[in-house]
C-alpha cells in the first residue's frame, strides 16, 4: 500500500456546504449540494451550471434512460423523478413513515437499470437508516435497515456486487446482488472496517479494473481497495471532508467533491470540486430504465 500527497487542483470553487454525489453522466459531470437541494452540471468547456433547485435536501441523482435531461433523485424523504424544468414527480416517500425525522442520502443506478439509495436520521441516530431499491416499474423497496448513514452505493461492471458504506460506524459492506431480480444474495459481508483515526467512508466508485475508490470523510484522503480487500493506495487531498469520488471515463482524472460542513475556518478547497491525476479511468453512470 502506498500513501501519497497528490497535486489536486480546484475545478470548481463553489463554497458548497455539502457537495456530494459526483457522477459522469451523458458527457458531463453532475453533482449536488445536498442541504441546499441543488443539482449542478460541469462540462469540460464551461463552468458549473445549476440545473435545478428543490425545496428539500437532494442526496444524489441518476439519469433516466431515453428521457434526456430527466433524473431520478434521492431527495427529501423519498424518490422522485425530476423533469427537465426541475419539477419533482414523487414515486414514494418511505422516510415519511420513519419514527425519526430522516432524509435520503447518496444513491446510484446499477447496470440492470435499478436505482439504489440510502437514508439517515437527521440526528444521526444509530441504526435509523435504510437502503432502498427503485425498480423499473417505479416500485420502491426497502432492502436493508439497521444502517446509520448509508453512503456509496457502488456497483461492479457486471452488477453482481454492490459496495455500501455506513459512514457513521466506519464500515464498508459488500453485497451480492442477483442482477435479474435485484434481490440480495445472502447477508452483506464486511469488506473493510475503519478505525476512528482513519476517517469515515463516504462516497465510492469502482474503476475500470474493478477496484473500489472511497472518499474518507474527516481524513482528507481517498482510498483505493483491491476487490480482495487489500488497501492499494491512499491519496491525501487538501480538504478534510471529501464526500464523493468520480473517475473520468475518458481521462486519467479523479473528481472529488468536498464539504464545508463541520469545518472550522474552511479554506477554498473545502466545499469545492477537486481534480486529481490518477492512473486509471472509470465508467459513465448507469441510467435508471423505467418500464411502462
Amino acid at each position: 500500500m502506498t500513501s501519497t500527497a497528490v497535486r489536486a487542483t480546484v475545478v470548481v470553487d463553489g463554497a458548497y456546504e455539502l457537495a456530494e454525489g459526483g457522477r459522469w453522466a451523458d458527457g458531463r459531470y453532475v453533482y449536488v449540494d445536498i442541504l441546499s437541494g441543488r443539482l449542478f452540471e460541469l462540462r469540460d468547456t464551461t463552468g458549473p451550471v445549476q440545473l435545478t433547485r428543490l425545496d428539500v435536501p437532494l442526496g444524489a441523482v441518476a439519469p433516466v434512460g431515453d428521457r434526456p435531461d430527466t433524473w431520478i433523485a434521492a431527495a427529501g424523504t423519498g424518490i422522485a423523478l425530476l423533469s427537465p424544468d426541475g419539477t419533482p414527480e414523487w414515486l414514494d416517500r418511505p422516510e415519511d413513515r420513519a419514527p425519526l425525522p430522516s432524509r435520503m442520502n447518496d444513491g446510484v443506478a446499477d447496470p440492470a437499470g435499478r436505482f439504489w439509495a440510502g437514508s439517515m436520521a437527521y440526528d444521526g441516530t444509530r441504526g435509523a437508516g435504510s437502503l432502498y431499491r427503485t425498480d423499473p416499474d417505479g416500485t420502491v423497496v426497502r432492502v436493508l435497515d439497521g444502517l446509520t448513514i448509508a453512503n456509496g452505493p457502488a456497483f461492479t461492471a457486471d452488477g453482481t456486487t454492490m459496495y455500501l458504506a455506513d459512514t457513521a460506524v466506519g464500515t464498508i459492506l459488500r453485497c451480492r446482488v442477483d442482477p435479474v431480480s435485484g434481490d440480495l444474495v445472502g447477508d452483506p459481508e464486511t469488506f473493510a472496517r475503519l478505525r476512528e483515526d482513519e476517517g469515515s467512508p463516504d462516497g465510492m466508485t469502482v474503476d475500470e479494473e474493478g477496484c473500489l475508490w472511497v472518499a474518507m470523510w474527516g481524513a482528507g484522503a481517498v482510498r483505493r481497495y483491491h476487490p480482495d480487500g487489500r488497501l492499494l493506495r491512499t491519496l491525501a487531498v487538501p480538504a478534510p471532508h471529501p464526500t464523493s469520488v468520480c473517475l473520468h471515463p475518458g481521462e486519467n482524472r479523479l473528481l472529488v467533491t468536498t464539504a464545508r460542513y463541520g469545518v472550522k475556518n474552511p479554506a477554498a478547497t473545502s466545499g469545492a470540486v477537486l481534480g486529481v491525476p490518477v492512473s486509471v479511468r472509470g465508467t459513465a453512470a448507469c441510467s435508471w430504465r423505467a418500464r411502462g
